[in-house]
């Protein structure tokens, strides 16, 4: 499976959290070990940590900007702005089509962090808003990087 939506498409449906989705399709072009890239955005699914903030296949985008383009070590400034110009392009291009990026607003209220939220969410939730908001995310960093 090369298709970098695809892929994320079927991690997230598989189990794994929007951002883990998003972030690993994309870890082998940031040479990122796959189980790596994982564990790095495990926390941010949900809007981080079932908060329902920003949302978490937005944020595995972010995480996905910050390894191609992010400050490292003995890198410039020119680097920071380079990695804050590409994730307001995200946000700002996630947001026409969606209205938001949080993840609160796009699930429509439903409360992630009780039982029967979570619930309501994979029976009516998951397939329509978040696997399309993980390949919408994907589908733009594809245009942007």
């Amino acid at each position: 499976m090369n298709n970098k939506v695809e892929t994320a498409s079927w991690k997230f449906i598989s189990g794994y959290n929007c951002a883990q989705a998003v972030l690993f399709s994309f870890a082998e072009d940031f040479k990122i070990d796959k189980n790596v890239a994982l564990k790095i955005a495990c926390g941010f699914g949900a809007g981080m940590g079932r908060k329902q903030e920003v949302c978490g296949a937005v944020t595995g985008g972010v995480i996905a900007i910050g390894a191609k383009y992010g400050r490292g070590e003995g890198d410039t400034q020119s680097n920071t702005e380079k990695t804050y110009e590409k994730t307001r392009e995200l946000l700002y291009k996630f947001q026409a089509k969606h209205g938001t990026f949080i993840c609160l607003e796009l699930l429509n209220g439903c409360d992630l962090s009780t039982e029967k939220g979570r619930k309501y969410f994979q029976n009516n939730l998951k397939d329509r808003v978040c696997n399309e908001c993980v390949r919408d995310v994907v589908q733009i960093l594809e245009d942007i990087l």
